[in-house]
């Protein structure tokens, strides 16, 4: 069986794409989300679960946010380098939301607008802050204030995965984001029949 495994760091990542790659991944791939409690537990046990995993038809994409962290190029080569201790570097992917997930929404108002009822929100992607999201010290807070407290982290994902425009490019960590899953899946389509394993 294709699968494109997803090591994240908290359940509102799987909450937005459980909305999210149902648009867009090849019905041949099944997505497999594998949630952790924050990025402490996820870079403590990584390791383990990319070694104990025995699907060699799968995939694997690790996201995290960069928080406070101040180099994320630094951030993802310690997380890279726990996918070369599990044996899983050929077969996996590093990304790093900047700052945050939120810095995805941050980036198509019109998506957070239709998902979760708060009118006129759209009109303020133009203004500059909203042009480049992933330079936000907290785009969680941001988003809180922008939809008047109606953002809930993980129902707020949930919904707004739904109407996310993949090819959107105003927040780079989204489109790379992005660029990795469509990477993966061709290499997944590209593998001979993977039935019945």
């Amino acid at each position: 069986m294709r699968e494109l495994v997803f090591l994240l760091e908290e359940e509102s990542a799987k909450a937005m794409l459980e909305g999210l790659l149902p648009r867009i991944l090849h019905a041949d791939i099944r997505p497999r989300y594998i949630p952790f409690e924050g990025k402490q537990d996820l870079e403590r046990q990584m390791v383990k679960r990319l070694r104990s995993y025995v699907n060699p038809h799968a995939r694997f994409i690790v996201l995290r946010d960069q928080d406070s962290a101040p180099d994320c190029m630094e951030l993802k080569a310690r997380l890279v380098e726990r996918c070369q201790q599990a044996g899983q570097l050929a077969t996996s992917v590093v990304r790093i939301a900047c700052r945050e997930l939120e810095s995805f929404y941050l980036a198509d108002l019109c998506a957070v607008e239709q998902a979760l009822g708060v009118k006129k929100l759209a009109r303020q992607q133009g203004s500059a802050k909203f042009r480049a999201p992933d330079r936000l010290g907290s785009p969680s807070k941001e988003l809180e204030t922008l939809t008047v407290g109606s953002y809930q982290k993980v129902s707020g994902s949930r919904v707004i995965g739904r109407f996310l425009d993949p090819d959107n490019e105003r927040s780079p960590s989204f489109k790379n984001f992005i660029k990795s899953i469509r990477r993966m899946e061709s290499e997944l389509l590209a593998l001979p029949n993977a039935e019945g394993t």
